[in-house]
């Protein structure tokens, strides 16, 4: 991928001022990642909310830039989010409300006050300013395709997905040394206790078939198909029945022996 001079707009995030005394302190009793870094400087940190029973509700990055605190989250889920902020909030000194910033996101040599993506490199860097980028002009989800990045309402499920098995580790999205959270004993259970059966995975595709499509081997269901591009795609497979061939609807599917671990 070249570097786009003008950053591509972000329509389909919403950024939120994150205010309060107390505002550092609640993210980090509710998130899967640890948050105290920004208490005191710019950065960024993608995080996930997650049920009591440890199962994704929504993904976010929580950002400090120019030393203003903000939540740049799904726009799909951002109600939902928020109200479930709001819920926890209680009497915590902490204020959400709608940033008068844009978002926007770019790859290359980055503009002053731009801040990597934490996810991944290849993700290059995002900036928060008075002013919203252009239309978008690069294949960001040919690159979360190469590199098995998950996007909320495609491959990350509210109340079904679990984000161990969507890669939430390898992709910086949790610590498992920073305490409690909401659902932080499921997760850790599915840390050191168990081995992850079922999982995101690349996969080779000849064909195409609609996201959501069942993903067969013979006669039994080993996975679902989600993003395609260039003859690959992320799916959520059952690694016991993920060898040899596979199809989904009309197309073909084999696991890639090259891509990124989960």
């Amino acid at each position: 991928m070249t570097a786009i001079n003008t950053p591509d707009r972000c329509d389909d995030r919403r950024l939120i001022d994150l205010g309060g005394a107390d505002a550092i302190h609640f993210l980090q009793g509710l998130v899967t990642n640890d948050v105290r870094p920004l208490a005191g400087t710019d950065g960024i940190v993608w995080a996930a909310l997650l049920t009591p029973q440890g199962k994704y509700l929504a993904d976010f990055l929580v950002v400090r830039s120019a030393g203003r605190l903000m939540i740049d989250l799904p726009e799909r889920l951002a109600d939902a989010t928020l109200r479930r902020l709001s819920m926890y909030r209680l009497r915590a000194d902490v204020t959400l409300t709608p940033s008068p910033l844009h978002v926007s996101k770019g790859l290359g040599p980055a503009p002053a006050g731009a801040l990597a993506d934490p996810r991944h490199p290849a993700l290059g860097w995002r900036l928060y300013s008075d002013t919203p980028g252009a239309d978008p002009k690069i294949d960001w989800d040919a690159i979360r395709v190469a590199h098995v990045i998950p996007e909320s309402g495609i491959e990350l499920v509210p109340d079904d997905s679990y984000i161990l098995e969507a890669g939430f580790e390898r992709l910086q999205g949790v610590d498992f040394r920073k305490g409690c959270y909401v659902g932080q004993e499921v997760t850790a259970r599915m840390k050191h206790k168990t081995e992850l059966r079922k999982g995101l995975a690349r996969v080779r595709i000849s064909g195409a078939a609609p996201v959501g499509t069942p993903i067969l081997s013979g006669d039994r269901e080993a996975g679902v198909l989600f993003t395609q591009s260039g003859g690959l795609a992320i799916a959520h497979l059952r690694f016991d029945r993920a060898d040899g061939p596979l199809t989904a609807g009309d197309a073909t599917v084999t696991r890639d022996p090259d891509a990124p671990g989960r």
